[in-house]
């Protein structure tokens, strides 16, 4: 049987780079192949049809040709270009950080990804359409964790086990989820400050446990308060920023424009 020199795939870009003279190379995410690569050819061109279905958080139909190394891309058609994100310089931000996030935490042709594709392009889609955005940011995250096998542990001690009482508890990144009172005070005091521990307000925590275990539509029931959102907000940047072993772009960014 002979190999197929082209293919279809749904993709989100990502981000794309100047390549060569006149061409570009787009990082995307793809419902059929997970994060890949493509060529567009003389991109960059005032000509170039192709050009305005490729700018990053766009939803595309692609067309590819297999090259030497790296597909080119032969034709585009936009599905979703989320327009409202690129009017408001908040929203961009926000759209910008789930893309980061997908972008860091995944790699070249991975296998199928439908599920991580569908989360991405339906919370672009809840920003888009002016959604609550700490909401779907933050069911965003916790759903990514899930996909990724991060899962934090939110309703027994992620250090011994017990289960979370009613009360303020503590949260550790390097344990990977809520430590009892009773652990943060254990006579090992090397083992708790390995597990640097921060503090978590119980009503913060029922929210996270809310999003991890409801749909959307259960989820956009939440009334947070600005210090819960403040709160949960922090916490899960950290805890991603913990994962990455690196600072996260554009949270910073986003906290200098609501200054």
């Amino acid at each position: 049987m002979r190999e197929a020199h082209s293919f279809g795939v749904e993709a989100v870009v990502l981000r794309h780079v100047d390549y060569g003279e006149a061409d570009r190379l787009l990082t995307l995410f793809t419902r059929q192949l997970g994060k890949s690569r493509a060529i567009v050819k003389g991109a960059r061109k005032i000509t170039s049809r192709k050009a305005g279905h490729l700018e990053p958080f766009t939803y595309v139909n692609l067309q590819l040709a297999k090259g030497r190394e790296i597909p080119l891309v032969t034709q585009a058609e936009t599905i979703d270009a989320y327009l409202p994100l690129r009017d408001d310089l908040v929203l961009t931000s926000q759209a910008s950080y789930v893309i980061e996030l997908v972008d860091r935490f995944t790699y070249d042709e991975g296998s199928d990804s439908t599920a991580i594709f569908r989360l991405l392009t339906e919370t672009l889609s809840r920003l888009a359409n002016r959604s609550e955005p700490w909401l779907a940011i933050r069911y965003y995250e916790m759903r990514l964790l899930d996909h990724l096998g991060f899962r934090p542990k939110l309703f027994e001690c992620a250090n011994c086990g017990s289960e979370i009482q009613a009360e303020d508890q503590f949260f550790s990144y390097a344990a990977g989820g809520v430590v009892c009172p009773a652990s943060s005070k254990h006579e090992d005091l090397g083992r708790s400050e390995r597990l640097q521990l921060r503090p978590i307000t119980l009503e913060a925590l029922r929210y996270l446990r809310h999003f991890q275990r409801s749909t959307y539509a259960e989820a956009a029931r939440a009334r947070p308060t600005p210090e819960v959102q403040q709160e949960t907000e922090v916490l899960m940047q950290g805890f991603f920023t913990y994962l990455l072993e690196r600072e996260l772009k554009t949270p910073g960014f986003l906290r200098q424009i609501r200054r």
